[in-house]
């Protein structure tokens, strides 16, 4: 039933003011409302002039109405209008930072994550929760595509890339080689490009996903990404005891206990990207994030951490030039990435990473220590968490399979 209630009184029927649209029933009686000549028993036919003119109303009506978000406050209905212009704004120019003057934590906190519906965590934070995992929001289907493209990308990965009689990645090192014959020069160069490949996609991100979409842009990332990165490592595990052997502390009692958990705590700062794995495969629209839990507590930038982690505990295990000159050029494309990653996050976020930043540190609890950061009482909670015991099984992983990465990084002689 349609009905519109007039606000003025109708003379002809001063007991009741709402013209009803409902089809007439056969038997006689009154309507919902009192009667009158305009209840819904006296109403005229759907063929008349009066019923006619009441149907075009309620159509114009329903097609002004449409759209309209009547459940929010009047308050953020203006609020709402301005953060879709600074949206608009902010595709046409990404120069400028978002800029959110006057508004406090909570305002800053409904425009964090104007690309998606992720909310922050309380009325307190303005970033994102990290590593959470609702089982009940998974879909297997979206799962089921993430195991598919996983698969396809590791067969066109052997094949393009790996492959000693069709892959492309035995003449890259080849091609290097030819330039120079010390292993260490050819490793640096091999980090450089990677470098070059992987921060400069990064910083071209905004411009690139407006271009050809956020999945699209990611897949050539992870395209032109992927095959430098496992050149990296096949090259560091064929040549990593060459160079001069500078030390060795491998019969120091204790030194192997100490290289195995460095090793071990390093997974847990260098791969914050399974927080969100159907991301990082496309499955789901990829987005850049701004956590503000567990992990990012202690530093915000954890894959820097987590990589001089894994640096100190190789090169005093292995202990030669080949290793520490590895090292050194992995710190230093991560020392690039805190300045880029700060950089690109604050053109991104605006005041909202300010406040971030400056509860948050470089230096692994340096914010906790100066007071800037107070952790919650049931803080370890934040790594009970999917993610993390994720991250735990690869790490285990890793280590018992030192021998077949070993052993398949001879077969391909690079």
């Amino acid at each position: 039933m349609v009905s519109i209630c007039l606000r003025r009184p109708v003379a002809a029927a001063p007991q009741c003011g709402c013209i009803s649209l409902a089809r007439p029933k056969p038997q006689t009686g009154q309507a919902h409302c009192s009667g009158g000549p305009f209840s819904v028993m006296n109403a005229p036919s759907p063929s008349s002039g009066a019923f006619k003119f009441a149907l075009l109303i309620s159509r114009k009506a329903g097609r002004h109405l449409r759209g309209k978000q009547f459940y929010q406050p009047r308050r953020w209905r203006s609020e709402l209008q301005q953060t879709n212009e600074e949206s608009t704004t902010e595709a046409s120019s990404t120069s400028a930072p978002r800029s959110l003057p006057g508004r406090d934590i909570q305002s800053i906190s409904r425009l964090v994550t104007p690309e998606s519906n992720v909310t922050p965590i309380s009325s307190d934070f303005v970033g994102e929760d990290a590593a959470v995992f609702d089982f009940r929001a998974q879909k297997f289907s979206s799962w089921l595509y993430f195991t598919g493209i996983l698969a396809v990308v590791s067969a066109v990965m052997y094949i393009a890339w790996i492959d000693p009689s069709v892959g492309y990645g035995g003449h890259f090192i080849r091609a290097l080689s030819s330039i120079s014959s010390n292993h260490e020069v050819v490793m640096l160069m091999i980090l450089f490009i990677f470098a070059l490949v992987h921060s400069g996609m990064a910083s071209f991100r905004d411009e690139g996903e407006r271009l050809i979409g956020e999945r699209a842009y990611r897949v050539v990332f992870a395209g032109l990404s992927l095959p430098l990165a496992v050149s990296a490592v096949v090259y560091f595990i064929n040549h990593r005891y060459d160079g001069v052997q500078m030390w060795q502390l491998r019969t120091v009692p204790g030194i192997h206990e100490l290289v195995w958990g460095l090793s071990f705590l390093s997974f847990f700062f260098l791969y914050p990207s399974t927080f969100n794995l159907l991301e990082v495969a496309a499955v789901d629209k990829p987005k850049m994030h701004l956590w503000e839990t567990g992990i990012m507590r202690i530093t915000r930038h954890p894959q820097m951490v987590g990589q001089l982690m894994w640096c100190v505990a190789h090169t005093l295990w292995i202990g030669n030039s080949f290793t520490l000159t590895t090292s050194l050029g992995l710190l230093a494309h991560h020392l690039f990435g805190v300045w880029n990653g700060d950089r690109r996050l604050a053109a991104r976020y605006g005041e909202a990473y300010e406040v971030v930043k400056k509860r948050t540190s470089i230096v692994p609890f340096g914010a906790i220590l100066e007071g800037r950061q107070i952790l919650p009482k049931a803080y370890h909670k934040e790594f009970l968490r999917v993610p993390y015991f994720v991250i735990v099984g690869v790490s285990i992983g890793a280590y018992l399979s030192h021998p077949y990465l070993q052993i398949a990084s001879h077969y391909l002689h690079w």
